[in-house]
């Protein structure tokens, strides 16, 4: 291993703070997905019963009426199928997203552990490794 160095502790915090932002990133994007894919599930799950009450009706009057009925549930049924594939394609959205939100996780892990690495090896070499950012925070009056 290189000896420790102050240069690449400061690179590491640096790029730490970058995949934490990348982590909240993916973080939002997941739960936007996930919000889609339940109103998307919500939405089919309404269509499918609006479908089946409209199946259950017995009080037709006419041929003409249940032709008619018949046309809009087939028509409600398209809908229905539609909105199921919307929702299957939307939950490998969702997936995929919350797979990218681990993976951007691990990564962050990976460079706090290495920036921890090397806080330790530079404070074992006697060297003070910076604990926190270099400028104060707030204002003077704080």
């Amino acid at each position: 291993m290189q000896p420790p160095d102050r240069k690449r502790l400061a690179r590491l915090q640096r790029l730490e703070r970058i995949r934490a932002i990348a982590k909240q990133t993916a973080a939002a994007e997941a739960a936007e997905a996930e919000g889609t894919l339940a109103q998307l599930l919500a939405l089919a799950e309404r269509t499918g019963r609006l479908a089946d009450d409209y199946a259950a009706r017995r009080d037709i009057a006419d041929a003409g009426a249940l032709q008619q009925l018949a046309q809009f549930r087939e028509g409600l049924a398209v809908v229905s199928r539609g909105t199921l594939a919307d929702a299957e394609r939307a939950r490998t959205h969702a997936d995929l997203k919350l797979q990218q939100l681990s993976e951007a996780e691990r990564r962050r892990q990976a460079v706090d552990d290495r920036a921890r690495a090397e806080a330790k090896a530079l404070a074992a070499h006697g060297g003070q490794a910076p604990v926190g950012p270099r400028k104060p925070l707030g204002t003077g009056l704080e």
